[in-house]
């Protein structure tokens, strides 16, 4: 299980913007945490397609197969990027302790670094998106395929946004899945608060997800399964 310390944020219009239109375009129900562990398992249905941020094809579809459903991801260049966005219930957003979920990487784009201008296609992205006021905060987690593992990259601020790029795997090997858990208030401090233990931090919005190789023109795969999102 990886556990990363750090936090961070390709495009981070496309991250907000989804999550705006997540929470604007749907009214379906929020579905309930688990009564037990209090834990919330997001249906991957759940996770809704932006059109006016996203190309005309959409590359994702659900798989229902042991041991678990995921969503799988299949660019294909000449593609446009899209981007599936998840918006976390309203009356959680305050109060999220952790967020869970797995990931594996199919097919690395062709020389993908995050660090690099021009190469900053991702196998796998996972957005985790704050706001406040009318500033955004987004850190994007990527598996790279060249990357260097465990850097922060692609730093973007300004006064409506903030957002970083962290490389949590790199490379192969392919085809097997990994967990990944980050405490967002952890991560928010980190990354836009100079670490200050008792820096507020804003509501939780969101996450997204998106696989790319439109810069290096190349074929991108990966799955994502078990989205959880723990309360405090």
């Amino acid at each position: 299980m990886i556990r990363p310390r750090w936090a961070a944020a390709s495009s981070f219009a496309f991250v907000a913007t989804a999550l705006i239109g997540v929470s604007l375009a749907f009214s379906d129900p929020a579905p309930a945490p688990n009564s037990a562990s209090h834990e919330l398992r997001v249906d991957l249905h759940s996770f809704r397609v932006v059109a006016r941020d996203s190309g005309p094809v959409n590359y994702y579809s659900i798989v229902d197969r042991p041991p678990w459903p995921y969503i799988h991801a299949a660019y294909r260049p000449p593609y446009e990027t899209m981007v599936l966005g998840y918006a976390i219930p309203e009356p959680m957003r305050g109060s999220v302790a952790a967020v869970r979920w797995k990931w594996r990487a199919v097919v690395l784009p062709r020389g993908g670094n995050e660090c690099v201008d021009g190469k900053g296609d991702s196998a796998a992205v996972v957005y985790v998106t704050w706001r406040r006021a009318l500033r955004w905060y987004s850190v994007k987690y990527v598996w790279s395929s060249i990357g260097p593992k465990g850097a922060t990259c692609d730093r973007k601020r300004n006064p409506f946004r903030a957002q970083d790029t962290v490389i949590v795997e790199t490379g192969g090997p392919l085809d097997e899945w990994r967990t990944v858990v980050i405490a967002p208030d952890v991560e928010f401090r980190n990354h836009f608060e100079g670490g200050d233990p008792r820096a507020s931090v804003p509501d939780l919005l969101g996450v997204g997800i998106m696989s790319d190789g439109d810069q290096t023109q190349s074929v991108s795969e990966a799955d994502y399964a078990d989205f959880v999102i723990v309360p405090r």
